[in-house]
């Protein structure tokens, strides 16, 4: 068990949560401020996308990364900045029997401009998703094959920023450790990512067979989505990893009360002081995960 943990806020994502919940980060200052709320109310680390400001759909724009960054830097709230690198891989194969029709969610590109935003602003860590998943329902894939993600391990390795490999399924986290075993990657920390369809499920098998199979002293968290988010923080302390919360991956705090960043960062701190846990601070989570102290 593990009693000292990283808390680390998902403060948004990039999902079509817009119209569902009343006040999903959208502006950079929305998301900015969110980091900001989650920080105060104990989270070790934020992980941000950005959103387009007008639409209010997943972006990759560079400026909006910034102004986001820039206002996190610049206020008296202390937090590790997690920034994603996983925009850019989104396929919508085309319906029936025109799949080379792609659609209009598609935004496929390489693997360093992927990495633009990493380049320009160096955050403490950002995520690298290992490998491609068949995502929902429809005729939507995440794409990241073994070139890309060797490219892209390489390269955020190069830039001196943590990896955080988001792990969707057994063989992604088998691909992760083949990257570590050709020296692309620096003690990565490593996510559990559970519940997604149809990537692995958010149940305790699942969760406990990932973290038997990751390297020795890895540094892990875990996570599952929806009305599974706090059992599997309890799930991923009690086998020994790090936990992650947020209005990415699940918007409700209890049935029909919409959450907010900073109460589900305060309902999970809560379960790990009373498992007689502690969530770490940013200068103590930096030590944990090796990070250089900000700037």
């Amino acid at each position: 068990m593990n009693y000292e943990v990283i808390v680390t806020c998902a403060v948004t994502g990039a999902g079509d949560t817009v119209g569902r919940h009343p006040a999903i980060p959208v502006t950079p200052k929305q998301i900015a401020d969110a980091a900001i709320e989650a920080a105060k109310a104990g989270a070790t680390v934020a992980h941000c996308h950005v959103r387009d400001p007008k639409t209010g759909k997943g972006s990759r724009d560079i400026e909006l990364y910034r102004e986001v960054v820039e206002r996190i830097r610049e206020s008296d709230t202390d937090v590790i900045i997690n920034l994603t690198a996983g925009m850019g891989g989104d396929l919508e194969i085309g319906p029936g029997e025109q799949p080379m029709e792609f659609g209009l969610g598609s935004d496929l590109v390489g693997p360093l401009t992927r990495l633009a935003h990493i380049e320009e602003l160096r955050p403490e860590i950002c995520t690298l998703d290992c490998g491609t998943l068949n995502f929902g329902d429809g005729d939507y894939i995440y794409v990241a094959t073994p070139a890309q993600l060797r490219a892209g391990a390489k390269r955020i390795t190069e830039l001196g920023v943590k990896a955080e490999l988001e792990i969707f399924d057994t063989g992604h986290l088998w691909f992760a450790k083949q990257m570590m075993k050709e020296g692309l990657l620096d003690d990565p920390i490593f996510q559990i990512c559970l519940g997604i369809p149809w990537g692995a499920p958010a149940d305790t098998t699942t969760m406990k067979a990932m973290a038997d199979n990751l390297p020795a002293g890895a540094t892990w968290a875990g996570f599952g989505i929806g009305r599974l988010q706090m059992p599997m923080a309890a799930q991923a302390m009690l086998l020994g990893g790090h936990v992650r919360v947020g209005l990415e991956d699940n918007i409700w705090l209890d049935k029909g009360v919409p959450a907010s960043n900073g109460s589900l960062v305060e309902r999970v701190v809560e379960i790990i002081q009373r498992l007689g846990g502690r969530a770490l601070t940013p200068a103590e989570g930096r030590a944990k995960m090796g990070l250089k102290p900000r700037g």
